[in-house]
């Protein structure tokens, strides 16, 4: 009895062993933006990717921009023209992070070295709290000047639109991402760029009954 009871332990512990491995998360890792990163069929990071790779080159080819740079420099001894992000809108049917797209296209054209970025937003906001605070905390020779800030010649704005056609269990979502870098000060567009590569057929499958 002692024995069959030892024995009943041994298998119920290797049965609560068992569920509890099987239970756990099998994760692989994987490169971003690879095909192992498009699971739902909804915007993933090999979307992204695409997509960002298609407008940065298409805004550093840019014969208008290349044109407008040569034209600032000279006027402004060599130095380049900045540009401020302004809004990324997502107009889409689901949740999508366009800051990603718009960082990435800041990233790239900054180090390419044709255009030089000033920060917006709440990191602008915060760097003048921070500047207005020196005024009254930091030393006179140490602390930053006011109403000494960098004004952007360019604003980078975009968004994001999908369009879903649905039969049955079937569905195929595309999507629409432009964006557009404008002259602030004439409020002429330099370029303007579009990728509406990404389209997607999703297959549900059937219920049984």
């Amino acid at each position: 009895m002692k024995k069959f009871m030892f024995t009943a332990a041994i298998c119920f512990a290797v049965v609560i062993a068992f569920a509890a491995c099987s239970s756990s998360p099998k994760v692989t890792r994987g490169e971003a933006g690879g095909s192992g990163s498009d699971l739902s069929g909804y915007w993933s990071a090999a979307d992204v990717k695409i997509v960002c790779d298609t407008l940065i080159s298409d805004a550093l080819a840019s014969p208008r921009i290349d044109g407008y740079i040569r034209d600032f420099s000279g006027r402004n001894r060599g130095a380049n023209p900045t540009v401020i992000v302004g809004r990324f809108r997502n107009n889409s049917s689901e949740h999508i992070d366009t800051a990603i797209i718009s960082g990435n296209m800041r990233t790239a054209i900054i180090n390419s070295g044709k255009l030089d970025f000033v920060e917006g937003g709440d990191a602008r906001d915060d760097i003048r709290a921070e500047r207005q605070d020196q005024q009254g905390q930091a030393s006179e020779s140490t602390a930053s000047a006011l109403a000494n800030e960098t004004g952007a010649n360019f604003m980078l704005t975009g968004d994001v639109r999908s369009i879903v056609d649905r039969a049955g269990n079937r569905s195929v979502r595309t999507y629409y991402v432009r964006a557009s870098i404008t002259d602030i000060e004439t409020n002429r567009i330099i370029w303007e760029g579009e990728n509406n590569s990404i389209q997607k057929e999703i297959r549900q499958a059937r219920a049984r009954l």
